[in-house]
């Protein structure tokens, strides 16, 4: 459902960090390319709307904290 997506922005947030660059080099796209993250829109990575999801991979990883 969309409650488990969220938009970078609000990643950033949560995270304390300011560089949304730095973020999505050095952890938002790190996450999707070992498939931890999907996008909402894969085709479209700048949609407007986009937002990201765990995976069946990322959500084992969520809940075994």
């Amino acid at each position: 459902g969309s409650e488990m997506c969220i938009r970078d922005r609000d990643m950033l947030a949560a995270m304390q960090l300011k560089d949304r660059e730095n973020f999505m080099a050095n952890y938002l796209n790190p996450a999707i390319k070992e498939g931890f993250i999907t996008m909402l829109y894969p085709d479209k990575p700048r949609h407007p709307r986009q937002k990201y999801l765990l995976t069946v991979k990322g959500l084992a990883v969520y809940n075994s904290k």
